[in-house]
């Protein structure tokens, strides 16, 4: 295959910001059998599949006739979701932003390994990478830097910046890709390599059911390219890899990257995803089930491309929507809850009756309603008619107090036959897969109880895995119930400990794990911050500190203090809780027993905003020079308090960095802001902000700006403005590029 050559064309850099806005819905299955207090309640459970056993056992799928009986099985159990659920989130007082597979990890405080840039590239001795949650497991971002070159993907669009020296900084190369989703997800860097990602369709002919003309079918599918950028004003696409599914996420370790898409099931016209180079087919994923009692809704696929090379391996699992992932440097983990057949609780109200009310019932009741239940009626409500004047008829003849002692009971055992229930359906399930460059092995399956709440939540430690999650429970006469917990699993995702019971009634909103230690931050009225120790299988709570607020994520400083961000609250009528301007907190664990804030600050009020509460990558610390960068957004008012020298355009809404100078002695002192608002800036703010810095130099970029200011004084040294230009934006023939 020849490479071909992207031509250089003018076009504005302006990045489109996706609002992710996920509901943790929680869903039913089975119950199992358990004893309780007499009169014994039995949970029957309910398989019914003859094809899908319910052993969790992995199995490969041989053929597309295998595939058609594995989804005709499968399509028995019609997902849903029991609509009581929603109130559990409905209730909430205090609604949060939030991110499906973000929390905000780690940014590097190492400088990059000699391998980790071109040998063409004459650059700066230190810098800094995308801030990433496991070492030398990189993640993909929308902007890489090395040592002098800053790379920028957005839209369909692919800007290259000669960044270092500062004083010379200047746009090389801004170009756009002939791509027709026009939106780029994000990309890697290593050396003279891009990868970037984006979603684009495939374009196939079907025949529908019972018709007989062909038409056009589209569904999802993701491109890799790989890019070599050592020329760079005259780049060139090596590969144009496509994968059937949406994007889901990446991770790039060594020369390799490995990435998961996920397609959904089409039962109608069912097949196995395919993988493309330029437009031909070149393999088909190992494809495999799990003999679970659930409706499979996607093909998970996980795929590994050595960039350097023609190596590429791949296999695809089919199963539940994927949620958050954790990916060490030798094994990906999947996860997603657990979502069991419909056809299950759709008669819950019924089975509820018979198996919890009816055997609370005096006895000679209930041998007559088992009499009703067995008898032919015309129809189901006619049934109940006679069961419900029975009922009647017996109530009238009760004493009140006898009465009012057997409702009691009754709705005691409800509350216990809920919660039994939701305990052992509302499970996130763990796929653990072995990654060893384009080696790609199942391991183990695993479940865990409750929801996770991002990446974060999520640790690998030698042989152990450990997770820490949220459970909701909503019963009829409790109404929601949470609780929070620590799991520890062994190689084969077994459960080996636990601690449960974590601040009930609170909901996780970050964790931070570090070594045989976990920090965990709870909330719905105050911020309870947990040190939890985990050095051994049996995890335990060291100390807890109270105080307003809540921290959406957890950073390193070092072993005895870590960093929070978040915002701050106060209490107002009707136990609400009003949220307040965003809060930067320095923890000291220095006392395990006694956690303690060494120092805190507060940006703004309500209005303000900052990226670096949903998304990691835009939180930037620096431990070596002790500087820490967020970007803000606010009305000019409430952050006049915090600096005199902004600017702020008509509308009176400032946008930029806030950066501080951060110690343990000293915490927090504002070194300055770097203003990146101006007359022409958007409104809405700054999204996809990011920091990083090239020796001595501070850079800061946004959707408008590449701002480089001094580390010492923030004093700039020069600024690059992304804008449009007016002019024509030219597409090439094919033949032409090549």
């Amino acid at each position: 295959m020849n490479p071909k050559t992207i031509i250089p064309i003018t076009v504005i850099i302006s990045v489109i910001v996706t609002a992710g806005i996920m509901y943790t819905v929680g869903f039913e299955q089975q119950p199992q059998i358990v004893q309780t207090s007499e009169p014994e309640i039995i949970y029957v459970d309910k398989s019914v599949s003859g094809y899908l056993k319910g052993t969790n056992e992995i199995k490969k799928i041989s053929s597309q006739q295998e595939l058609q009986n594995i989804l005709e099985a499968s399509s028995s159990f019609d997902g849903g979701f029991d609509p009581r659920i929603l109130r559990n989130f409905a209730d909430d007082a205090v609604m949060m932003e939030s991110s499906e597979t973000t929390g905000m990890p780690v940014p590097s405080v190492e400088p990059m390994p000699a391998d980790g840039a071109s040998n063409k590239v004459s650059g700066g001795t230190d810098y800094s990478t995308t801030n990433v949650q496991v070492a030398n497991v990189d993640e993909p971002d929308y902007l890489k830097n090395d040592s002098k070159y800053v790379y920028i993907v957005s839209q369909n669009k692919l800007s290259i910046i000669d960044a270092y020296p500062a004083e010379s900084a200047k746009l090389v190369l801004k170009i756009a890709l002939d791509i027709e989703s026009q939106h780029i997800e994000n990309m890697f860097l290593n050396e003279d390599r891009l990868v970037i990602f984006y979603n684009g369709q495939s374009d196939e002919e079907i025949i529908p059911q019972f018709d007989f003309i062909p038409r056009r079918s589209y569904s999802s599918v993701t491109h890799a390219l790989i890019v070599d950028v050592s020329d760079k004003e005259k780049p060139t696409i090596l590969k144009d890899y496509s994968i059937d599914g949406h994007f889901r996420d990446a991770r790039m370790i060594g020369d390799y990257a490995y990435f998961v898409t996920n397609s959904n099931v089409d039962y109608q016209y069912p097949r196995l995803p395919i993988i493309m180079e330029d437009s031909v087919r070149i393999m088909t994923p190992e494809a495999f089930y799990f003999d679970n009692v659930e409706q499979f809704s996607n093909f998970n696929t996980l795929t590994a491309i050595n960039i350097f090379d023609d190596t590429i391996n791949s296999e695809t699992f089919l199963m539940g929507y994927t949620g958050a992932f954790y990916v060490s440097k030798d094994n990906f983990y999947l996860t997603y809850q657990q979502n069991m057949p419909y056809g299950f609780y759709e008669n819950s109200s019924r089975d509820r009756f018979f198996d919890v009310v009816v055997p609370l019932l005096p006895k000679e009741i209930q041998d007559e309603i088992k009499n009703i239940k067995n008898s032919e009626w015309e129809n189901s409500s006619a049934q109940w008619n006679a069961i419900s004047e029975l009922m009647q008829k017996s109530y009238n003849e009760m004493d009140k107090k006898d009465k009012e002692v057997l409702f009691e009971k009754i709705r005691n055992a409800l509350n216990e036959y809920d919660r039994k229930i939701q305990e052992e359906t509302r499970k996130t399930i763990i796929h653990k897969i072995s990654i060893d460059e384009d080696k790609i092995e199942y391991v183990a399956k695993g479940t865990v109880p409750g929801r996770l709440l991002n990446q974060f939540s999520m640790d690998e430690n030698g042989d152990r895995f450990r997770v820490a999650t949220t459970s909701e429970i909503y019963t009829q006469y409790e109404g929601t119930v949470r609780s929070n917990a620590v799991y520890v699993l062994n190689e084969n995702l077994e459960i080996v400990g636990e601690l449960e019971e974590i601040a009930p009634d609170e909901s996780i909103f970050s964790a931070r794990f570090m070594g045989d230690r976990l920090y965990l931050v709870t909330f719905q009225q105050i911020d309870p911050f947990f040190v939890i120790d985990l050095s051994s299988d049996t995890p335990k709570i060291l100390g807890e500190l109270k105080i307003p607020g809540f921290s959406n994520y957890l950073h390193p400083y070092d072993e005895e203090h870590v960093i929070g961000v978040g915002r701050d609250t106060k209490e107002i009528d009707n136990g609400r809780v009003q949220q307040l301007g965003i809060k930067i907190a320095l923890f000291n664990v220095a006392d395990v027993d006694n956690p303690k804030v060494a120092d805190d600050i507060i940006i703004g009020d309500s209005s303000t905003q900052s990226e670096a509460l949903y998304n990691h990558k835009a939180f930037f610390f620096d431990k070596s020079r002790g500087v820490l960068s967020i970007p803000v957004s606010g009305d000019i008012k409430s952050l006049k308090e915090s600096s005199d020298k902004m600017f702020a355009p008509e509308y009176n809404r400032w946008s930029g960095f806030y950066v501080f100078d951060l110690d343990k002695s000293n915490g927090f002192e504002l070194k300055g802001t770097v203003t990146h608002s101006d007359d022409s800036s958007r409104y809405y703010g700054m999204n996809y902000a990011r920091t990083f810095y090239i020796d001595d130099v501070l850079y800061t970029a946004s959707n408008d700006y590449l701002k480089m200011n001094s580390f010492d004084e923030l004093k700039e040294i020069n600024s690059i403005k992304f804008e449009n230009t007016g002019k024509f934006i030219e597409y090439l023939d094919e033949e032409i590029i090549r």
